[in-house]
């Protein structure tokens, strides 16, 4: 039983860093922006947590540390919105593959403010609550962590089948970048031979006309 607990966990450790979890706590001027994206495939579930750390613990947040915040998809769709809030969270399915994008920010003060937000963003297989999971299904310990195995396995298994489309992708453009260039090179070439020709036929027409040669 041991072992197998012990090898439950090692492969959680080796797996762990592909799953896309960021957590972070950052610093936010009043009157600035400051924006964060993630890279998410078509069909993945995400979740956020936002929350501006309260400087005063044990008193309401003051007004002057209330932040506005806006995610929106690749192709510009608002997916949350939260005007002048202390802390929110958001929740979705996205419907588009690629970046992500998270903005915060604070109304402008006099003077300037600085102040901390915490944020915590999961996509993919970290998303899923598996509490409320192993509570509905009362599912054993070891099952769901066996679950959670199978579903981390799957996420990679989409994510290098998507990693390798990007790649095409990038060679596509690649390809068609060098023959732009190629292209835009020879045209660049022929148009220098152009002048220069033209130019040695005004000089040759000038001389004659001077009757220099």
């Amino acid at each position: 039983m041991w072992k197998f607990k012990a090898l439950i966990t090692a492969l959680g450790l080796v797996l762990s860093p592909i799953l896309m979890v960021r957590s972070m706590r950052f610093d936010l001027r009043s009157g600035s922006t400051k924006c964060i994206t993630e890279d998410i495939k078509n069909n993945a579930m995400t979740v956020g947590k936002y929350s501006v750390v309260n400087p005063n613990e044990g008193f309401p947040i003051p007004d002057t540390h209330r932040i506005t915040v806006k995610v929106t998809s690749p192709h510009g769709n608002n997916y949350h919105y939260g005007d002048t809030v202390g802390s929110g969270t958001f929740a979705f399915t996205a419907s588009e593959t690629g970046d992500y994008m998270a903005c915060f920010w604070a109304a402008d003060h006099k003077p300037v403010m600085t102040f901390s937000v915490d944020f915590d963003w999961k996509s993919g297989v970290a998303a899923k609550d598996w509490s409320k999971v192993a509570k509905k299904g009362q599912i054993e310990v070891m099952e769901l962590e066996l679950k959670k195995m199978y579903d981390t396995v799957s996420s990679i298994h989409d994510e290098m089948f998507y990693l390798r489309e990007r790649e095409e992708e990038m060679q596509r453009l690649n390809r068609a970048t060098n023959s732009k260039m190629a292209t835009f090179c020879f045209s660049s070439l022929m148009f220098c031979l152009s002048v220069a020709g033209l130019q040695l036929w005004h000089l040759k027409t000038f001389f004659e006309r001077k009757k220099l040669i």
